[in-house]
């Protein structure tokens, strides 16, 4: 079988590279070639990424892994994520951080928040309409919306925020040297590590402050986990906000539909989940052992890449996968949040957010439109999380 490299060339803004839908059908596990020589393996299929993300015989820890581009920025053999970055953790350590956050994303905590989500669009939206036609949607609305919901949700100060937006999006852009990497990472540790050390001697009701307070956890490993929330808590859904709104407003049919029959926003979000895919760039993995996965022998040590957005337009577990239908029964079993025990701890908490957000800005201007031609739009081709750079609107 032919040993390929990863491909990025995207054939438009909403569909994964071509290469990854041919691959797919022909062997769903591959040999990949890495940058420096290494060798590993290319996951395309739902079935077989699904297996893999769930098997404890794959390992996560980052100087494990080999990235499947180039990044000078991050080098997993040298690059020591924080304490407390359970996500680069295998069990027991990784257990015994996933317990400790899984308690503090309590069913309590969520519903309390839902209503901070709505009063946070609104206010964001009520400042987008101020400021006038056009505007970019991104900065206006896409960015801000998660960035306060997180901050709400950790207790961080809101007027903190521009701060970890610029060195969280250093952190996660593949151009970045490794000095910009270390010196963002470090800038937000710092930041978190401080804050965490208030909320010990004052609590407050927030995530950070029931982490410190905990006792189980030390400042370093909570302000890391906090470090760990922060990034993911909100590219990942400012992106989902920003694609899934230009997806959106190109497939006018679709909006309409929604329109018509807002009780669609729910199953309308896990499509948009499913078809836009915003993990650009793995989950990876590397095998402890040798597994054996859709009848290809993975021998210990080697490094595999699994390809989301492939794994989930794949029609052996998803109907008519390349067209985009927010009017279908909700897509179940998707992989835009994981699967097995790194699944995303606030899958429902994005899931809300994108609902409510999604939902007030289309009730907010009903005619909101693209402002300039869409392939002028530029795309976040160089980043970890995909998605629009900018996205100028009208209404």
């Amino acid at each position: 079988m032919t040993e390929v490299t990863f491909p990025t060339e995207r054939p438009s803004p909403f569909d994964p590279p071509e290469a990854l839908r041919r691959w797919r059908e022909e062997a769903p596990v591959r040999p990949m070639s890495y940058p420096g020589g290494h060798r590993g393996w290319l996951v395309t299929g739902y079935q077989a990424a699904r297996a893999v993300l769930a098997d404890p015989r794959f390992s996560s820890e980052l100087q494990r892994l080999r990235w499947p581009i180039a990044w000078e920025g991050l080098d997993p053999e040298s690059f020591v994520p924080p304490p407390g970055f359970f996500m680069q953790m295998d069990p027991p350590d990784h257990t015994r951080f996933r317990r400790r956050l899984a308690a503090q994303f309590t069913v309590r905590r969520l519903k309390a928040l839902e209503p901070e989500i709505e009063r946070i669009t609104e206010e964001v939206l009520d400042a987008m309409e101020r400021g006038g036609a056009p505007a970019d949607l991104v900065r206006e609305f896409a960015l801000p919306v998660p960035s306060l919901v997180i901050c709400e949700l950790l207790g961080v100060p809101y007027a903190d925020r521009e701060r970890f937006q610029h060195d969280s999006a250093t952190a996660l852009r593949v151009g970045s040297t490794q000095e910009e990497v270390t010196t963002a990472t470090v800038s937000l540790f710092g930041y978190l590590y401080e804050l965490a050390g208030r909320k010990q001697a004052q609590p407050a009701d927030d995530l950070l402050s029931g982490l410190a307070a905990d006792g189980g956890l030390t400042l370093e490993e909570v302000a890391g986990a906090g470090l760990l929330l922060l990034v993911a808590g909100h590219e990942t859904t400012a992106s989902m906000l920003g694609l899934g709104t230009y997806v959106l407003l190109e497939n006018r049919d679709q909006l309409a539909a929604l329109r018509a029959n807002p009780s669609r926003w729910d199953g309308a979000v896990e499509e948009l989940l499913r078809h836009l895919s915003v993990a650009h760039l793995g989950p990876l993995r590397a095998a402890l052992e040798d597994v054996e996965i859709e009848g290809r022998t993975i021998r210990k040590g080697d490094v595999v890449t699994l390809s989301i957005p492939a794994a989930n337009r794949d029609p052996e577990h998803f109907p008519d996968p390349e067209i985009l239908d927010v009017t279908k029964a909700a897509p179940t079993g998707h992989l835009a949040f994981g699967h097995g025990i790194h699944q995303c701890l606030g899958h429902q908490l994005a899931r809300v957010e994108l609902r409510v957000a999604y939902r007030a800005l289309f009730d907010r201007f009903p005619d909101l439109r693209l402002a300039e031609p869409s392939e002028a739009v530029p795309m976040r081709t160089d980043m970890t999380i995909y998605g629009v750079r900018r996205l100028p609107v009208t209404w």
